[in-house]
């Protein structure tokens, strides 16, 4: 009779605990995401994309029923679809992107991690101007 080597045993064990570790941050994205459709704090496209990406990676139930929601699946399948995202959701991402980045900037009062930081806005904020915009 034939052992399975314990490496074997370890991988199932670490597979197991990244997928519950990721079916938990899609649901904690998923919540924020829900959350912020009804309070517009902070984007919610972004959060679901989040989500949608952690549970692809933990359990196709949860991808499958995202994708297909009557309130998310909107959001999700416009940008999957390259429609892009709206641009009241442009607008907001990107002001509260500089307003944070700023204020931490300013807090850190170190220079090197202020310039990382605008150096980051800047991507991002080149990354959603690129997107396309889209449009009811």
């Amino acid at each position: 009779m034939q052992q399975e080597p314990e490496t074997t045993k370890e991988t199932k064990t670490s597979q197991k605990i990244g997928r519950a570790l990721f079916f938990v941050a899609g649901t904690v994205f998923l919540v924020l995401g829900a959350i912020f459709i009804v309070l517009p704090l902070l984007p919610t496209t972004p959060l679901l994309l989040l989500a949608l990406a952690c549970y692809c990676r933990s359990s196709e139930r949860m991808t499958h029923w995202m994708l297909n929601n009557k309130y998310f699946g909107k959001y999700i399948r416009n940008y999957k679809e390259g429609k892009g995202i709206p641009l009241k959701t442009k607008l907001f991402a990107i002001t509260t992107l500089w307003i944070t980045i700023s204020i931490s900037a300013i807090l850190i009062l170190n220079i090197w991690i202020a310039l990382i930081l605008f150096a980051v806005a800047t991507a991002v904020t080149i990354h959603l101007i690129r997107l396309p915009t889209y449009r009811h």
